[in-house]
């Protein structure tokens, strides 16, 4: 019998592919490193960027709905034009440029915002970029490695995202402690220059990452079978939003699961990142004025708080990956959940900047798990032909939380939380406990 490739770009004999030692499974990852980047410098950077820019707490989340909505109508679309995508550069390739390009223009532009439509404007160009690149590398994964390394594929994009967020939130004061940069010194529009420093360093990880993930472990080449058979599907835009509604009728039972879990946890981490600065000006510095000092030290203090659980999210992916085995991912997932949404509750009533270290390596721990798990789970009950698809229906999942945190929160911010970011994160930590026994009730099994 020949030895061709299925319909995921696959290599060998009943579905299997060439096994990639971990050092190029870590390559073909890199891209992650600035992609996750740039999604650092977000959390981190654009609640602050809009208060600078005069903006109200209570609708910050209505200013970061470009991240959620663009997830929501470009990743399935995307996911279903890569699955049937047969350029000469690949089927996710293509994707994987255009939206690192987008991503970097966005981050060289928004700190240079003057006013909070552009940065607005800006943030939807970030966040078209991120998203087109996200979706085709989750489904990169499973095109290119066996079943049996879906864990470790996953678990070490899940690391190159802690340690890419490590790096984006620490960097702010690198540039201070080492590099002698004042973090008082702002534009005319109140955003420090540590920040456009910061900016244009994620510009120039976005594009380098990608392109040498792409260079070094590039896209199984597809059979001439194969490619026929892809260019032969209807390419046109109701094809494509006809083979997303058909793969959401036809959505594995197991993937309707996750729909809660998700809906907990995504809410949550929302919360969490938009107003945990805000929490640790009031609570560390006492303090609720954008324009002071001690609200830019709170930035800085998230950015180094951040960047230590997402180094422990970093150690902690690969030692995931034998629990994962083990014990299963939703097993692991729910612990970790658990353990995050603890560390969130204690957050909010710790004054001491060295103790917030602490309850942050339970959201480290979390986080690790939120970025790897999941699509571990997921990888194993969708078919192989529909990856793409259903990769990108996933992160529906994902930002109809983000949606429903926009169009709600503002409402309830004064009246139910008292004005107050500190109950925000408290919020947040109740949330993944219920998410924590939401996965418990998933059924794992292999499409």
């Amino acid at each position: 019998m020949a030895i061709g490739l299925n319909m995921s770009g696959s290599l060998g004999l009943s579905g299997s592919k060439p096994h990639l030692p971990i050092a190029r499974i870590l390559q073909m990852n890199l891209g992650f490193l600035g992609l996750q980047f740039s999604f650092g410098l977000q959390q981190g950077n654009m609640g602050p960027i809009y208060s600078y820019l005069g903006a109200d707490e209570a609708n910050l989340p209505l200013l970061q709905l470009a991240g959620p909505v663009t997830g929501l109508l470009i990743q399935p679309i995307i996911g279903a034009m890569s699955d049937r995508t047969a350029s000469r550069w690949g089927r996710r390739t293509p994707y994987f440029i255009i939206g690192a390009l987008m991503c970097s223009l966005g981050l060289l532009f928004m700190p240079l915002s003057h006013s909070l439509l552009m940065a607005v404007s800006l943030l939807w160009l970030l966040d078209a970029g991120n998203n087109i690149t996200m979706e085709p590398y989750r489904a990169y994964v499973k095109d290119r490695l066996n079943d049996d390394q879906h864990e470790i594929g996953f678990l070490s994009q899940s690391a190159f995202t802690g340690l890419a967020q490590t790096l984006a939130f620490v960097t702010p004061s690198i540039l201070v402690y080492w590099f002698g940069m004042d973090k008082d010194a702002v534009d005319s529009h109140n955003i420090p220059y540590i920040t456009r420093a910061s900016f244009m360093i994620g510009a120039l990880l976005s594009v380098s990452t990608i392109l040498w993930s792409i260079w070094r472990v590039p896209e199984l080449p597809l059979t001439a079978v194969e490619r026929a058979k892809i260019e032969a599907m209807p390419k046109s835009a109701l094809a494509t939003l006809e083979e997303i509604w058909s793969a959401i009728r036809e959505m594995p039972h197991q993937m309707r699961q996750m729909a809660l879990m998700c809906l907990f946890q995504w809410y949550g981490m929302a919360c969490y990142w938009g107003y945990i600065v805000y929490s640790i000006s009031r609570s560390v510095y006492d303090t609720a004025d954008p324009t002071s000092t001690g609200f830019r030290d709170a930035v800085l203090t998230n950015g180094q708080m951040a960047a230590f659980y997402n180094a422990v999210a970093f150690v902690a992916a690969f030692a995931m990956a034998p629990l994962t085995r083990k014990h299963g991912a939703a097993r692991v997932h729910a612990v970790c959940l658990t353990l995050a949404g603890l560390g969130m509750i204690v957050l909010p009533h710790v004054a001491d900047k060295t103790m917030l270290f602490i309850p942050a390596i339970g959201v480290g721990l979390g986080w690790a798990s939120i970025m790897g798990n999941p699509y571990v789970i997921l990888a194993d009950s969708i078919p192989a032909a529909r990856t793409g698809v259903y990769m990108g229906i996933f992160n529906m999942f994902i930002v109809i939380p983000m949606i429903l945190i926009a169009v709600t929160l503002p409402f309830y911010y004064g009246p139910l939380l008292g004005g107050d970011a500190r109950n925000v994160i408290t919020l947040s930590g109740l949330l993944l406990i219920c998410a924590a026994v939401a996965v418990t009730r998933i059924r794992t099994h292999k499409a």
